[in-house]
């Protein structure tokens, strides 16, 4: 089958020279049938504005082409008991380097998965780490800033019982002057 393809395409590349000599030494149709080859005969068609055209019909394989088209096939050679063998051995051999790479594949892959896995359990080890620190020294800036406000109030309250005391003191010096 794919000897006669082969046949019509470069039939066909001869077929489009053809047609160009033909038209040029017989510029008027003189006969629908253009060409016949062994296995298919080509027709024209009505003339086309866009060029010619062209049917092409296969001819039915016959039985005395076909003997002639089919190669004959190399004998087989006899296979021995040990040529089996080796070929069993082979494959064999092919299926547990197979097998060998797919495990290595996975042990690599379960190997990597543990790596990934340990640095994920390190990094949030270290933010929890880093987090508690934060917190730690946070709570310290806070109790820090609690007890300066603290002394700063009292302080103040401090400071205003003095001046409620020197209050005190210029009221009463006052009354004793006017009494």
């Amino acid at each position: 089958m794919s000897k006669t393809a082969t046949a019509y395409k470069e039939k066909m590349k001869e077929l489009s020279v053809f047609s160009l000599i033909c038209s040029c030494f017989y510029p008027e149709a003189h006969n629908k049938h253009v060409c016949e080859f062994e296995d298919m005969e080509v027709k024209a068609i009505n003339k086309r504005a866009s060029g010619q055209a062209f049917e092409v019909i296969l001819k039915p394989v016959s039985p005395v082409s076909d003997v002639a088209h089919n190669l004959p096939t190399p004998p087989k050679r006899d296979i021995s008991l040990e040529d089996i063998e080796k070929k069993l051995e082979a494959a064999e051999d092919r299926r547990k380097y197979q097998e060998a790479q797919v495990l290595r594949a996975l042990a690599e892959k379960r190997d990597h998965e543990r790596e990934v896995l340990i640095k994920a359990m390190e990094e949030n080890s270290n933010f929890s780490k880093m987090a508690e620190e934060k917190l730690q020294m946070k709570m310290e800036q806070i109790k820090e800033n609690r007890e300066a406000h603290l002394a700063a109030m009292l302080e103040r309250l401090q400071e205003k019982e003095r001046h409620a005391a020197l209050v005190r003191k210029n009221k009463e010096l006052r009354e004793e002057l006017t009494a």
